[in-house]
């Protein structure tokens, strides 16, 4: 599974400061939220700089190009597609120049709408380039814009048409906008630059690499301007009486040493282990995760548990990504290229395995061949997230629900078609536990298959084959 996006917004008091540096270390933060194509917009007085291709951010931008993206303001994104085919055209931060100046845009989220705006904006004569919902956004926004409208005004009405998940990051000729969805599903949050300026980005990471304060969430509903000046004002246009942030993100995606609304994402991942070591009777010699994300679960499992933790899976940072090669042939490959056990640790050793989720299956099937064909005696497995049983709509790109091992099968069925000897998932008031956080106040979906708004009547639209997900 993979995340759809990461954004980031820089505004500097100085003129004379490019915001193209910031925004570029702030992305190669966010890499992990998304490594199929890579953007970077700015700012400057004669016009908008932009510069944008597929790959990682360190494949498409030199030291050449960050200094030809001129200007003290601009937005950044990182993306993996879940609305819109994998090309250059849906590449993000869009720009779309109007009557009256230019507006750029990146996004995350899903907006599961998209296909009735877009309709009724080609009905009404507006003229896409790409598939992705995010240029919708854009339009919905301009169009309102040109009605007379300010920007914030022009946002707000666009938030009433929106249904779906968004954190967003918008640039126009005098400000630049960080706008979050009024349930709060994925994050966004706002930095202090030293008193220098300000950054707004998915996640503390991107504001701890360029030495930024953290200041506090955006909240959902809010939409926050940063002017030409650097002042901040805060527009909470809708308040909702519940939020849904994303269980995912704490599970996850987020970035271990990241802190999603007041929450340290490495504690959660601990606690997760802890829940799971302080109920578990099983009898092994270590506890191991697969790495990296299930690092915390599988030290607070240890903790808890008392059995040692030992790492049996070296994985190879420097493969690089195997959709090069045949699909097929990647899909066999690619655990052995990325990962590889440790010999001496796994022999003879009875191992608890602790992964962070259960998808398909057929990667925890083939890590624990990988160990039993590595001498392990047995391998048990442990999962830091209750079983998914439905498909993510609101930004998360996950397999369809019959191709999702827990949607139909038993957990020990589950068992026998990985080939663990034995199987246990954190239960879901534990994960709400371990997040510290109502239940009322997350979307767990995918576990639950209740969402926080209404999506089923958007299911039904017939969708082209290109923007299937």
């Amino acid at each position: 599974m993979k995340d759809k996006c990461g954004v980031v917004g820089v505004c500097f008091k100085d003129n004379l400061k490019k915001a193209s540096y910031s925004i570029y270390y702030s992305l190669l933060s966010l890499q992990h939220r998304g490594q199929e194509s890579t953007g970077i917009v700015t700012r400057k007085k004669n016009g908008f700089f932009s510069e944008k291709g597929m790959g990682l951010v360190n494949e498409i931008f030199t030291f050449d190009s960050l200094d030809s993206l001129d200007g003290n303001a601009g937005i950044g994104h990182v993306r993996y597609s879940t609305m819109g085919a994998s090309q250059i055209e849906n590449a993000q931060p869009f720009v779309v120049r109007h009557s009256s100046g230019t507006l750029a845009i990146g996004h995350n989220g899903n907006i599961v709408n998209a296909e009735e705006l877009r309709h009724a904006l080609k009905a009404s004569g507006s003229i896409f380039v790409s598939t992705s919902d995010t240029e919708i956004i854009a339009h919905l926004i301009i169009r309102e814009h040109l009605k007379g409208k300010d920007f914030v005004e022009s946002i707000a009405e666009v938030m009433k048409k929106l249904v779906g998940s968004y954190s967003l990051v918008i640039l126009t000729d005098n400000a630049i906008y960080a706008v979050r969805d009024p349930l709060g599903i994925r994050p966004l949050v706002l930095g202090n630059l030293e008193g220098r300026g300000y950054i707004v980005a998915s996640e503390t990471v991107a504001l701890d690499v360029v030495g930024a304060k953290y200041v506090r969430n955006v909240k959902p509903g809010e939409i926050l301007e940063i002017d030409n000046y650097c002042s901040l004002n805060s527009h909470r246009v809708i308040r909702l009486p519940k939020k849904a942030y994303c269980m995912f993100e704490y599970v996850y995606f987020a970035r271990p040493d990241s802190v999603l609304n007041d929450i340290p994402v490495y504690k959660v991942r601990e606690r997760i282990g802890e829940f799971i070591g302080l109920n578990d009777d099983i009898e092994a010699d270590i506890v191991s995760p697969i790495p990296d994300s299930a690092i915390p679960s599988a030290l607070g499992y240890s903790r808890a548990s008392k059995i040692p933790y030992r790492e049996t899976l070296i994985r190879n940072r420097y493969v690089g990504r195997t959709f090069i090669l045949p699909e097929q042939e990647a899909r066999e490959l690619a655990v052995k290229l990325k990962l590889n056990p440790i010999a001496g640790e796994v022999k003879g050793k009875k191992i608890v395995l602790f992964d962070d989720s259960i998808v398909r299956g057929t990667t925890s099937s083939r890590i624990i061949g990988l160990l039993k064909g590595a001498g392990a005696k047995e391998v048990h497995m442990r999962v830091g997230c209750p079983p998914i049983k439905s498909r993510c709509n609101l930004g998360i790109n996950m397999p369809t629900n019959e191709e999702l091992i827990a949607n139909n099968k038993t957990v020990e069925e589950m068992r026998e078609e990985i080939g663990a000897d034995s199987l246990k998932y954190l239960s879901i008031e534990s994960l709400i536990e371990a997040i510290g956080m109502e239940d009322r106040n997350l979307c767990t979906g995918c576990l639950t298959g209740k969402y926080p708004i209404d999506i089923s009547k958007y299911e039904q639209v017939k969708l082209p084959v290109y923007m299937k997900k």
